[in-house]
């Protein structure tokens, strides 16, 4: 668990289904460049969660920066919780994910290294941290911004972000 209704981990085996079931999940975001497989794919249908694939590749090289905009454009929106991030291992790529997360949550940089090295351990990236310590999250905060001006009800109970997609189905997106 990384916070209320947000979860990491690695690629989930069929016999952790049962467990991803009890996280009444609605989303997932999926930071490989491989296909998702099929009865992956079945379980995420039967159980309506929409599956949101970034392809980042899992090398050394530095993580694309617009990627990882792009999937925190999904991880800020509520109406995705509770969501599962994940990549291979869960480490770098996630880990990457997340701490630009935290710090758009502004977290302290030295907090947002301790928990990337706490799930990379003696594997943690030079780069990784280097691309967390120099991203930019003000874009992804005029982005937010934009979402909070959408809110209607201005005086009312009954405030909550206009949805143009109430009813949206089971989706597989990929973005690369």
């Amino acid at each position: 668990m990384v916070e209320d209704g947000l979860y990491r981990s690695g690629f989930p085996e069929p016999s952790n289904f049962g467990f991803l079931e009890t996280l009444s999940l609605k989303s997932i975001i999926y930071l490989c460049t491989e296909p998702y497989p099929e009865e992956h794919l079945k379980f995420l249908e039967s159980h309506n969660i929409r599956l949101y694939q970034f392809g980042i590749e899992g090398t050394k090289e530095t993580i694309p920066e617009d990627v990882i905009y792009e999937a925190l454009r999904i991880l800020i929106d509520v109406r995705n919780y509770p969501i599962l991030i994940h990549c291979k291992r869960g480490k770098h790529r996630t880990g990457c994910l997340v701490g630009c997360l935290r710090k758009l949550q502004n977290w302290c940089l030295s907090s947002v290294f301790e928990e990337y090295q706490r799930f990379a351990g003696a594997k943690a990236r030079t780069n990784d941290m280097r691309f967390m310590e120099k991203y930019d999250v003000l874009r992804i905060r005029q982005s937010l911004y934009s979402l909070i001006y959408q809110y209607h009800g201005y005086g009312s109970n009954k405030r909550r972000l206009l949805d143009r997609e109430d009813n949206m189905p089971t989706a597989r997106i990929n973005v690369s």
